[in-house]
């Protein structure tokens, strides 16, 4: 189901020859109303892609029918030639669509530098319109837009009263990035204003899409995008609807995480007795992009040494003498030397938490994280040949 699941929506994902592989690389989601309210969080990164400069100012409006999504070219660096092609993007879904290209947002992923194959992509709009259905729309629409995915990710839940929030999201590299995760579209058939809808995004994505770093490269074209079609005639409280949309971001938080380029290892740091939130973010992220460490821990090493080094190059409040950290429950690291002992560790499993007392105060964060391998190595040295 994905973004369909709630009432009021549309998908379908097509071929429009974008990808080498022939597989699907066009993707649209339109939101068939009553309401048309929408918001949208993006990359913080300065060199943006044409896509994202089009649609930061479509979300400006609070507004939007449709999301046009295409894998095979991210349209990044590419001057106003590119944006140009955003715009004749939003044009044709726009003109089929019998509504405003102010209110389509455009998405785009791929390899950044080259121009969009438009003869290719604008038939492919016209062909995804034309199969747009809530049946199996909403799985092609997230298969569509996968890169180096392996799978495609979406997400569902349930609210009080009956409406629905749907998700898709693609993103197996360049995860690191502050506010948004490569792309991703949510939907919600609940009666919410522009508004409310920003204030939820931005409190569900801060805590979830936005704490994973993968390998601490961020993205010329992250977006995440939140609309709602008021079909369920439901207008939920604001916290609860957070609460359920922040649910549906941190389950598509796992399923990137887990699908992340040559990835053997999903690494939860969670830093606790911090004297704020941002420093504990600080040390999770640093802790997260420590390339030793991910070296060590794909190895199977508990080297809780390069834990401290990360924390140790952080402006977050701490005394040196004064951590702990702990791998997978065992406390490698007692007041800033020897703890328990580090063969107590069992790194076998796929999942491992490593713990970071700073005994700063009372606030805390979780930031996820892969380990580096030789197949990341490789599928990023090849990526573009």
């Amino acid at each position: 189901m994905s973004v369909t699941a709630p009432q009021g929506f549309r998908a379908a994902g097509v071929v429009a020859g974008l990808k080498d592989s022939g597989a699907r690389d066009v993707a649209l989601v339109v939101n068939d109303g009553p309401s048309r309210a929408a918001a949208a969080v993006f990359t913080r990164n300065r060199v943006k892609a044409a896509p994202v400069l089009w649609s930061e100012q479509v979300a400006k409006g609070g507004r939007a029918r449709a999301v046009v999504l295409n894998a095979g070219g991210a349209n990044a660096c590419t001057g106003a030639p590119g944006f140009q092609d955003t715009h004749a993007t939003a044009e044709r879904a726009a003109a089929l669509l019998a509504d405003s290209a102010g209110e389509i947002i455009v998405c785009s992923t791929g390899l950044i530098g080259e121009r969009l194959p438009m003869d290719a992509l604008l038939p492919g709009v016209d062909k995804a319109v034309a199969e747009l259905s809530r049946g199996d729309g909403g799985l092609a629409a997230a298969d569509a837009i996968r890169t180096t995915d392996t799978v495609a990710k979406i997400s569902f839940r349930q609210g009080a009263g009956g409406y629905m929030v749907g998700a898709m999201a693609k993103g197996a590299g360049m995860l690191a990035p502050s506010l948004a995760t490569m792309l991703c579209v949510l939907t919600t058939d609940a009666d919410l204003d522009a508004a409310a809808l920003d204030r939820a995004l931005r409190s569900a994505t801060a805590v979830t899409l936005d704490r994973l770093d993968a390998d601490g490269c961020m993205s010329t074209n992250d977006t995440v995008v939140l609309m709602a079609s008021g079909a369920a005639g439901v207008t939920p409280d604001e916290a609860e609807f957070t609460a359920l949309l922040t649910e549906v971001c941190g389950d598509l938080t796992r399923q990137l995480l887990v699908d992340a380029e040559g990835a053997s290892k999903a690494i939860a740091i969670e830093v606790v007795g911090a004297a704020s939130d941002s420093d504990a973010v600080s040390v999770g992220r640093s802790i997260a992009r420590n390339n030793l460490l991910k070296c060590a821990i794909h190895g199977e090493d508990p080297n809780w040494g390069r834990v401290l080094s990360a924390v140790g190059t952080t402006e977050a409040v701490f005394e040196p003498d004064q951590l702990n950290v702990a791998i997978n429950g065992v406390w490698v690291c007692r007041n800033g030397s020897f703890g328990d002992d580090r063969d107590k560790v069992d790194l076998r499993p796929r999942d491992v938490t490593i713990t970071v007392d700073l005994s700063a105060g009372p606030h805390s964060a979780t930031v996820w994280t892969t380990d580096l391998t030789a197949d990341y190595v490789h599928e990023n040295s090849a990526y573009s040949t």
